[in-house]
């Protein structure tokens, strides 16, 4: 859909996930119980400062309904829009090797 390839694809052992980043977007992958936490959320986008996504978001109005917590990327939060969606944001740079 973006016309890119995967940058990233790694494992969350922590919570039984696999991960993949693809443009803007972390897909992710995982049995039905360790994925149900993560539906609540419209979708994930990938940010290169979470803090930064997270004091913007605030300024304009969202809530914040999961602080900014670290995962294996960096950090992510989840924000509620004005609208009432809910979207995850991590933090991912990503690198030659896929990681």
């Amino acid at each position: 859909m973006q016309g890119v390839e995967r940058d990233m694809w790694i494992t969350y052992p922590a919570k039984g996930l696999a991960l993949a980043a693809v443009g803007g977007f972390l897909i992710i992958e995982g049995a039905q119980e360790d994925v149900t936490p993560y539906l609540s959320a419209a979708g994930t986008l990938l940010v290169d400062d979470a803090s930064a996504h997270l004091v913007r978001l605030t300024e304009r109005g969202a809530e914040i309904v999961e602080p900014l917590h670290p995962v294996p990327t960096g950090a992510a939060f989840y924000a509620r829009h004005p609208d009432g969606s809910v979207v995850e944001y991590v933090e991912h740079r990503p690198t030659t090797d896929g990681a």
